[in-house]
Order: structure tokens, then sequence, then C-alpha cells
């Protein structure tokens, strides 16, 4: 790998809102990290050696995400109740988890307390599972999107009526 190819990878990547990415090569090992502050899982799945072609595929999938944020709560509609809520939305874009394994139990369910810092769902980009963490506390009165479906940056995953 040439050193500008190198060097836009490392731009890509940091544009992308990625904060992990290893990539070996029989030529080449680069481990590139960034916010070490934030909980990231990896994947346990095989990655390929990279080529020039599936960088260039993925550029226009990365750019149309911002770099992600910690999980953002706004005001909501009241709720039946007349109480109102918060919702947590996606920092970005990738696919939901409600738990950490296909048999563990969910992180959050509807009727939950949560705590600020709490972890209540993952969301995979582009190999990385990132831990979203709740902003608020509270009782979680909606989880808004299905196990194992694509969501989109600040596309609301969970109601909460804070305490």
């Amino acid at each position: 790998m040439k050193t500008s190819e190198i060097r836009d990878l490392i731009d890509f990547i940091s544009k992308s809102g990625l904060n992990e990415v290893n990539i070996e090569t029989k030529e080449l090992k680069l481990q590139v990290k960034r916010e070490p502050d934030q909980k990231v899982f990896k994947s346990t799945s095989v990655v390929a050696p990279v080529a020039a072609a599936p960088v260039a595929t993925a550029a226009p999938v990365a750019s149309a995400a911002s770099a992600p944020a910690p999980a953002s709560k706004a005001p909501a509609a009241s709720s039946d109740s007349g109480k109102k809520t918060i919702e947590i939305k996606s920092p970005m874009i990738g696919t939901f988890y409600r738990s950490s394994g296909p048999d563990a139990a969910p992180f959050v369910s509807v009727g939950d307390k949560i705590s600020k810092g709490q972890t209540v769902c993952i969301i995979e980009a582009m190999k990385l599972f990132n831990e979203i963490e709740s902003e608020v506390s509270g009782t979680v009165v909606r989880v808004m999107v299905e196990n194992s479906t694509p969501v989109e940056y600040d596309q609301v995953l969970f109601v909460v009526e804070p305490d």
C-alpha cells in the first residue's frame, strides 16, 4: 500500500466517524484508533484484505453519515399520561441490535428503568459494534426499532419518560 493510499484511508476514516479500523495484508498491518473513551466491540467476522475498489464503494455510504455523537435526546410529544418524554436517537447509520448476541436478553425493554450512561443498544457500522448509551434517566416507554434492522442517523430508537 502506498503512503498516499494510507493517507487517503486515514482521511476517509476520520470523515466516516469510525472509532477503530484494523487492516492486515501480507505486506502491511495498519491499525487506526480514535476517541478511546468510547466502547467499541470488534466483529467476529473474517475480513478479506482491503482493495481500492471496496474503499471507493464504501465512501458514498460513509460520507452520508455525520460523525457519531453521543445518543442525542430531544423533547417529544406528550404521552397518554400527560408526562413529557425524551427520544433516544441513533448517532449513526448502521444496524440496530437490542442485545449483545442472538441468545442474550435485550439491554432494555418497555417498562425498564434506565440510568444515564447505561447501554441501551448496539449499532453495527462497517463491522464495528458501537454501544449506545442513554443520555437520560427514566423509564422506557416505547422501543421504536425492530432488532437487526437498519437505522438512519438521528432516527428515534427509544422513547423514555424521564425521572
